[in-house]
């Protein structure tokens, strides 16, 4: 992903995190700057740039280590985050079950750990003052301990919230459904093709990290004839590797799928890259070796011809022409129109029940 589109990313972030964007600037630099990340001049750049732009808060595309943002925070006299934290925050914004709240705390607390020193540091420049550094040393520590206990107790909560999936799992696996689970990059229309594939009341929105919790459901077309459907978090490039690992919980789930849908955003800009972001994250978690069918969705976006995509023959056109150029079998749908759904799920179901079911399956949908 280029510089730039990891740039506009990067807005859209901001704006879902309630924020707006008033400017943006970027630097190349054969090395990063130990102290502030980028180099000085360019320190007093965005110092200038306050009284026209009026912000408030400056957002770093990369990771920060903690002196760097304290030290940024000290130049620039604004709140200074960087992807990691907004994403953090996002993922706060969007928890609405126990677990989901537990695992973004977990996430949020081990990111805040290494960045308590500079929440204290003013009072170490307070040499001399009765009750300065003392005092300030002890606070430290106290939030070092409560913190530290409180990320104990969290592991131990979300370990129990694991093991209550794990006995949910296997009850699944005993009715012997073949599973199916939907991943991709954030907003790249999982949770509405869900919602497509199953007729299943899910949650369908415009918006990055919709979905935070698990949610299965069944599809078929007898009772014999059917397979599990899971979604499940979506990623994005520069995830909080603290996220990653708090969120092991959930993403357990994709670890007992027969098949990944690996679900793509006809319409990115930057879809290869998007593409390139998944596989390597499946292949951090240990899925590499899981099988994988590419799905790329929102096709009533793209272009056929000079015309948009919204007949059933442009299916057989788009898989011709494979014009994202991905590899193996690929198939292509629209959630929001339907084009192409009944397709999917019949070649789902034949995956795993062959040609009678999806034959019946043909004449069920049509």
């Amino acid at each position: 992903m280029s510089a730039e589109e990891s740039l506009l990313e990067l807005g859209r972030l901001v704006r879902t995190a309630g924020g707006y964007i008033v400017g943006s600037t970027a630097q190349r630099r054969m090395h990063l700057d130990p102290a502030t990340y980028i180099g000085s001049g360019k320190v007093e750049e965005i110092v200038a740039s306050r009284e026209e732009a009026d912000y408030s808060t400056v957002v770093f595309d990369d990771a920060l280590s903690p002196t760097q943002q304290f030290n940024l925070e000290k130049a620039l006299g604004v709140k200074v985050l960087d992807r990691s934290a907004l994403i953090l925050d996002i993922f706060a914004s969007r928890a609405r079950t126990r677990e989901a709240s537990l695992q973004v705390e977990l996430a949020q607390h081990e990111y805040l750990m290494p960045r308590l020193r500079g929440q204290w540091e003013h009072l170490d420049r307070l040499d001399g003052a009765i009750g300065s550094r003392g005092p300030g040393e002890t606070q430290l520590e106290t939030d070092r301990r409560l913190i530290g206990a409180r990320i104990v107790r969290l592991k131990k909560q979300i370990k129990q919230v694991s093991q209550q999936r794990a006995l949910q799992r296997s009850r699944r696996q005993r009715q012997g459904l073949p599973v199916v689970a939907l991943v991709g990059y954030t907003n790249a229309g999982k949770s509405s093709l869900m919602r497509a594939l199953s007729g299943a009341d899910v949650l369908a929105a415009d918006a990055v990290f919709a979905t935070l919790d698990p949610v299965t459901r069944r599809v078929g077309s007898g009772d014999a004839e059917a397979f599990l459907l899971t979604d499940t978090v979506g990623f994005m490039q520069k995830l909080p590797t603290q996220l990653l690992s708090a969120f092991r919980a959930t993403l357990e789930e994709l670890h007992t799928a027969d098949l990944l849908l690996h679900v793509i955003d006809g319409t990115a800009s930057a879809v290869e890259a998007q593409r390139v972001t998944v596989e390597e994250t499946l292949a951090g978690l240990g899925l590499g070796d899981t099988p994988v069918l590419a799905v790329v969705n929102k096709i009533d976006g793209m272009v056929l011809d000079g015309r948009s995509v919204e007949r059933e023959a442009d299916l057989d056109a788009l898989a011709a022409l494979n014009p994202l150029e991905l590899p193996g079998e690929v198939r292509y749908t629209s959630a929001t129109t339907g084009l192409g759904i009944d397709a999917l799920r019949r070649r789902l179901l034949y995956e795993f029940f062959g040609a009678t079911t999806a034959s019946t399956a043909t004449l069920a949908s049509s």
